[in-house]
């Protein structure tokens, strides 16, 4: 399908306007056939248009977007430890994905250990902004139609276009810094292709790295390679993807309480965070904030 006839359908199942054996056959076809990069932004294009964007506060860096839709099934799920350390550097981190998956430990369910709720709201959003805390927004409150397609997995037993869309959301009105991850090979080149390809749009840059169980935090065992697609570059930012030399502690168990607890001890300084997100935390500050420079240099150049 050409972006135009990919906006089209997408925005007709957002819709409601594709009936339920239309749309079982659609996206069952889509995941045997793969997307195409027209395809995943002409979806993408309809899904970011069928809710409000969200505004980012003023400041030294623009926002930071974790997708967070796998959680943990074997390791610790650090995704909550990335979102704070970014968040007490002054970053506006916003979070977004499931509440609960069934055998596995989400994001949400570690800030709620942590006592740090969903936000409700866009003003839930700026309060916890304000309050340089990180945002966690449910999928259902950010992207409700997206939210639907995505929740059909249950039925069809398996994952569908929304939920490669949902990890390259970008749902503020200015540009952001969106951290991807992928699992399978074949996403590296077409994510590659895409971020690419639209780059030039606006939207922001983007970090691309294979998932730690499919979350964008960095392994902390591992070091990934992390590309980085500003413009119409590309550019390796950590080069390496092998285990590192020393195995770094972490969470005894992975339950949402004992994972909260470890990641408590760490910004307060009682264990080391792991040299890879430490390194992760860095590249994502200097982008950031180099995208809030150029954003405010080119809104003054429009003055």
């Amino acid at each position: 399908m050409t972006r135009e006839n990919a906006h089209a359908l997408y925005e007709a199942m957002l819709d409601g306007r594709v009936s339920d054996l239309e749309l079982g056959g659609i996206l069952l076809a889509m995941r045997i056939k793969g997307e195409s990069v027209e395809e995943i932004a002409g979806f993408l294009d309809a899904g970011q248009a069928s809710f409000a964007p969200l505004v980012a506060p003023a400041g030294a860096y623009a926002p930071v977007l974790i997708p967070s839709y796998n959680g943990a099934r074997k390791m610790a799920n650090l995704t909550p430890l990335l979102a704070l350390l970014l968040a007490r550097e002054g970053v506006p981190v916003l979070v977004h994905g499931v509440s609960s998956d069934p055998g596995r430990v989400t994001t949400a369910e570690i800030f709620a250990a942590m006592g740090i709720g969903p936000a409700g709201s866009h003003a839930d959003v700026q309060a916890a902004f304000a309050a340089g805390k990180p945002a966690f927004m449910p999928i259902e409150t950010l992207a409700p139609k997206m939210a639907h397609l995505l929740s059909l997995r249950r039925i069809l037993g398996v994952r569908n276009s929304t939920h490669t869309l949902v990890k390259i959301l970008q749902p503020f009105a200015g540009p952001a810094l969106r951290l991807v991850s992928y699992t399978h090979p074949e996403y590296l080149d077409m994510l590659g292709e895409y971020f690419t390809t639209i780059a030039r749009e606006g939207r922001g840059d983007a970090f691309l790295m294979r998932g730690t169980e499919g979350e964008t935090v960095a392994n902390a065992n591992r070091a990934q390679q992390i590309d980085w697609f500003h413009g119409v570059e590309r550019t390796v930012l950590v080069q390496r993807d092998a285990p590192t030399d020393d195995v770094a502690e972490g969470p005894a168990e992975r339950d949402a309480a004992t994972t909260a607890a470890w990641i408590t001890r760490a910004l307060e300084g009682g264990v080391a965070v792991p040299a890879s997100i430490t390194e992760q935390v860095a590249q994502c500050l200097l982008v950031s904030k180099s995208i809030q420079a150029n954003t405010g240099a080119h809104d003054g150049e429009q003055r």
